[in-house]
């Protein structure tokens, strides 16, 4: 499949001068932070970007929600709908500032819990401005975290915004994609983000050393030391105390989703936590290969703690793998092309192009790296460039 920048210039044109609502699907298989600031510029030219986001962060405060509510992380769910978050409407800017407001870490549980009882009164500068309806939607939702919360449930350092999506998760019956749908109504998020599963597993790898790893925390190389041996295979588990495999299956909805995508991006972020991981669930790789869209892998310019070994052509070949586990029949195509800038982008284990196209990939090369954003992607090309590939 041609997907080069000039068999695209007309339809993109056209779905510019149309408006961002009837913008390109683009759909990510995402988590963390590394697609933050480009989701932030697809909104200017699209409002139907798609984002299946990890929930398997064993870490930080998500850890802490996790083990008292027993639920899916929902630190990078958060995180991307803010992204994708509208704050020129009404409210936007106050509710923007509520949602990614985190209580202090150096203050004690008493005091945290004054400011938290106070938002849920409406008495906090933070929330008192919001208009309605939003307001009262926000005031339930706190009222109903305070009476869920275990008495020893850690404050320091909590965000709010993560403490509303634990909030409707408990008022739903324990989903996560009412309480989404909710939270991307109260921030007019301008796009559709859900995690990959709605269950409570976490992710255990296998290193070459022969060490077996559970807890996506002990992974990123952020809150233990950085992996010392190469990473050889992933899965899922249903607890953090047992590496034993689980096989859960993607909901019909979000196999439509990826059907209905017109571009699938495998973007650049943590290899393995933030992109292999989302790839796992039986449904994934058989949805994937079915949709007639492109399907474009943006690989990392930069160091990735968790891929110490692997060069661009081996990680197209993990992707491709990974979805064929996952369900996607052999003789149809899982990948179509590598997005690449080979002028600007380091690649610290290096692009081999011949490699590439002995998998059947188009190499589509071009500026995505600025001498402001080195050696990372610049949000605004890499957008770009997507843009002209959907």
């Amino acid at each position: 499949m041609d997907i080069r920048m000039e068999h695209t210039d007309q339809r993109r044109q056209g779905q510019n001068q149309s408006g961002p609502e009837r913008g390109p699907r683009i759909l990510f298989f995402s988590g963390g932070t590394a697609l933050r600031d480009t989701s932030g510029e697809l909104i200017r030219s699209t409002h139907n970007s798609i984002h299946l986001v990890t929930p398997f962060d064993s870490g930080g405060s998500s850890a802490v929600i996790r083990r008292a509510f027993h639920m899916p992380a929902v630190g990078d769910i958060r995180n991307r709908l803010m992204a994708l978050a509208d704050q020129t409407a009404p409210g936007g800017p106050e509710i923007f500032a509520l949602f990614t407001h985190r209580l202090a870490k150096d203050r004690d549980q008493a005091e945290l819990l004054r400011e938290l009882e106070s938002m849920a009164e409406g008495e906090h500068p933070l929330i008192r401005h919001i208009p309605d309806p939003m307001r009262t939607i926000i005031l339930v939702h706190f009222h109903r975290f305070l009476a869920a919360m275990p008495p020893d449930f850690d404050l320091k350092g909590a965000s709010l915004g993560n403490l509303v999506l634990t909030a409707g998760y408990l008022s739903n019956r324990r989903r996560i994609d009412p309480a989404i749908e909710i939270f991307s109504r109260l921030a007019r998020v301008r796009g559709v983000v859900r995690p990959i599963l709605g269950q409570d597993l976490h992710l255990a790898a296998r290193l070459e050393d022969g060490r077996v790893v559970v807890g996506q925390h002990l992974l990123t190389g952020k809150e233990a030391d950085p992996l010392a041996s190469p990473v050889q295979d992933v899965w899922l588990t249903a607890s953090q105390d047992s590496p034993e495999p689980v096989t859960p299956s993607i909901s019909a909805e979000t196999e439509k989703l990826i059907a209905g995508a017109d571009l699938i991006c495998f973007p650049p972020g943590s290899f393995y936590t933030s992109i292999v991981a989302n790839l796992l669930p039986r449904g994934v790789g058989r949805a994937v290969a079915a949709a007639p869209c492109p399907k474009v892998f943006v690989p990392n310019t930069a160091a990735d703690p968790e891929n110490l070994d692997l060069g661009v052509a081996a990680q197209a070949r993990v992707l491709a793998e990974t979805l064929r586990r996952s369900g996607a029949p052999a003789d149809r195509a899982v990948l179509t092309a590598v997005l690449i800038d080979s002028k600007n982008g380091p690649y610290p284990n290096a692009v081999d192009q011949a490699a590439l196209v002995d998998q059947g990939l188009e190499v589509v090369d071009r500026p995505l790296v600025s001498p402001e954003s080195a050696p990372l992607a610049d949000p605004r090309l890499l957008a770009e460039a997507l843009l002209s590939l959907s």
